[in-house]
């Protein structure tokens, strides 16, 4: 079985952007589920489900953690077989990186940076 059944990370990951508001859900954009990177959802992943985190083994990923080996490129490219296959409510759309100089996250008191760099755009997800 797949980590992804074994551990339910899509149901997980679901509930995660259903309940992702925006700052402000009146805003005249009038979207009240905001969109998430793959580095957001892990790390909530990771506050939300610790039991199931440590037992993945995977870390939320990042410069310099090494590639196809982190929690978020999991989730990203997961997600983006979902998203394609339509067999979970979920929207996927890119952030445009050109001029994007580096993203940061906060885990905790630890600052995660985007391993990306400014080659490639940076997948984004919410519940539709």
């Amino acid at each position: 079985m797949s980590i992804w059944k074994n551990y339910d990370i899509g149901a997980k990951v679901l509930d995660i952007l259903q309940n992702a508001q925006a700052y402000d859900p009146n805003h005249h954009l009038g979207q009240p589920r905001p969109f998430l990177t793959p580095y957001q959802i892990a790390i909530l992943f990771k506050e939300k489900y610790p039991q199931e985190f440590a037992a993945i083994g995977k870390g939320i990923g990042g410069k310099g953690h090494g590639e196809q080996t982190s929690l978020a490129q999991y989730i990203a490219k997961e997600l983006s077989g979902h998203v394609k296959n339509g067999t979970m409510p979920v929207e996927g759309a890119f952030l445009y990186r050109k001029l994007v100089n580096e993203l940061s996250y906060k885990d905790g008191s630890d600052i995660i940076e985007s391993s990306l760099g400014t080659t490639y755009d940076l997948s984004i997800f919410r519940a539709v």
